[in-house]
């Protein structure tokens, strides 16, 4: 089977991610202060009613607890930084700061040690043309438009071109180590199994930048 986690936002999947580490260092330097403090924590618990008063049996019962979560996280963690069982796919728009969030996701997913190699870059307007074959084709129609036409196609094309711009340093940057995939903006929303289905078509067989 395959389990897919839909992350949130940059900062927070960071947070997330970086939890087990925090808390197994967190849980391991409990375990150091077991030896010194333990005899008091055990005490301190006896005295509440824990372990029907006998502190050495509080303790045992506590720390292996811990014993039983530090486990549960190491395994989280080595499923994390399995490259054959865990992947990050990082989805960005072709805008600056979803670029640069990117970036900042790929460095950190690097020194926790997960797996990643695939950058989908989502919302692209026609990604099978680049903006200097469509500003050829209107300014070779634009007299033949009405007025509100050539408005819309004017602001079409200003975003069409920043786009380019960002598709093509996400390429600079990712496109010799990672697989890169453009994903088309729709005209509709993508709800339902059969558009869900049609949608991921792009993903098996992206458009070829090269043709």
């Amino acid at each position: 089977d395959v389990v897919v986690f839909d992350t949130a936002p940059t900062g927070h999947t960071l947070r997330l991610l970086s939890f087990p580490t925090i808390l197994e260092k967190a849980l391991g330097k409990v375990m150091d202060l077991k030896d010194r403090f333990g005899g008091l924590i055990g005490q301190a618990s006896a005295m509440f009613g824990g372990g029907n008063g006998n502190p050495g049996q509080v303790q045992d019962m506590l720390m292996g607890r811990l014993e039983e979560t530090r486990a549960v996280i190491n395994k989280v963690n080595d499923a994390f930084q399995d490259p054959s069982l865990t992947t990050f796919v990082c989805v960005c728009i072709p805008e600056f700061l979803s670029i640069y969030e990117t970036e900042r996701l790929v460095q950190e997913l690097s020194k926790f040690g997960i797996d990643s190699h695939n950058i989908v870059v989502n919302q692209v307007l026609f990604p099978e043309k680049d903006a200097e074959e469509l500003g050829e084709w209107f300014e070779d129609n634009k007299d033949a438009l009405p007025k509100e036409a050539q408005e819309i196609c004017s602001k079409m094309m200003a975003r069409k071109r920043m786009q380019d711009k960002y598709i093509g340093q996400c390429f600079d940057l990712y496109g010799d180590d990672f697989h890169v995939v453009l994903m088309p903006l729709l005209d509709y929303e993508v709800r339902g199994t059969e558009k869900l289905k049609g949608f991921s078509e792009n993903l098996i067989d992206p458009v070829d930048l090269e043709e």
